[in-house]
């Protein structure tokens, strides 16, 4: 087959993804106007009546706005950092068992809930956190009294930051398992003659040999500062946690399909996406100069 044909079959492999990406991606972003616009629907988009920066200036005066930018950039730096030591040091505890059936059987137990989607967790958790869940009937034993866990702002912030750490730190410590596999034996067994405790080995080999993977994950992401979790935020919450609860995601789809300010909606959208880039540019440039490595 000639090079000419190889590459139309490329390009034909190629064309599904790119259709979607097209469709899914692309295409909407013409509807980025509505946050320009007093947006009625009905009327063709460039029909409407432009507002120019008024939506944003309504949006910044809103104190639900402002507690809503606090709660995603709290939510979501709490996920990033505990999603980075607890992983590593799973794989760095995972590492030191010499058992392989047992390390497997490990392995395969942790990485499990990374597969179950939010509809099904946010369900197991609702009913152990219920005021008579399962939680609260051992709590009950030491003669405490009952709590709604996901209706008190004190408790739900915690629950969404652990409960989302706890489903995906398994399937987050492939990575660094990875890393550890690409560590040079042979600087294990000098690290032994010279007196090294398998402490010291882990302190001196094994740390700065998955060092570069751990600040390459961290600086990339940066970029995600701003992604709390829709879809288990959504499951999760509730009028009663909104103050500590409510994230960015869940507040456009409040305002825009259940309270119809579109305009409102897509300002706030907008504004998250913006960002959005500038935090992934700036961790690109991070990535680069510190790890070496550049996404584009």
């Amino acid at each position: 087959m000639t090079s000419k044909k190889w590459l139309l079959n490329y390009h034909l492999m190629l064309l599904p993804g790119i259709l979607l990406l097209i469709i899914f991606s692309t295409v909407p972003l013409f509807g980025t106007v509505i946050a320009f616009q007093d947006f009625i629907p009905g009327i063709p988009i460039f029909k409407q009546t432009w507002s120019g920066l008024d939506n944003f200036k309504f949006m910044l005066q809103l104190p639900d706005s402002r507690q809503v930018f606090i709660n995603t950039i709290t939510i979501a730096s709490m996920k990033i950092v505990l999603g980075m030591i607890i992983p590593v040091t799973f794989a760095l505890l995972l590492n030191e068992i010499r058992k392989r059936a047992f390390k497997r059987i490990v392995q395969t137990i942790v990485y499990l809930p990374h597969f179950m989607s939010w509809v099904i967790l946010s369900g197991i958790l609702i009913a152990m956190l219920s005021i008579d869940g399962i939680v609260n009937q051992i709590t009950h034993l030491f003669h405490a009294e009952p709590v709604m866990f996901l209706a008190n702002n004190h408790y739900f912030r915690q629950i969404i930051i652990w409960s989302d750490v706890l489903k995906e730190f398994g399937f987050s410590a492939i990575v660094y398992m990875a890393a550890l596999a690409g560590i040079n034996p042979s600087l294990y067994e000098a690290a032994e003659i010279d007196g090294a405790t398998r402490f010291g080995k882990l302190l001196h080999v094994t740390l700065p040999g998955i060092l570069p993977t751990i600040v390459l994950l961290s600086t990339l992401s940066l970029g995600n500062i701003l992604n709390a979790g829709f879809d288990q935020v959504f499951n999760l919450y509730n009028p009663l946690v909104y103050s500590s609860g409510d994230i960015i995601d869940t507040y456009v789809y409040r305002m825009g399909l259940v309270d119809q300010q579109y305009g409102l909606a897509t300002s706030v959208g907008l504004l998250k996406s913006v960002i959005a880039i500038i935090l992934i540019t700036i961790s690109n440039k991070l990535a680069d100069k510190f790890a070496n490595y550049r996404i584009f």
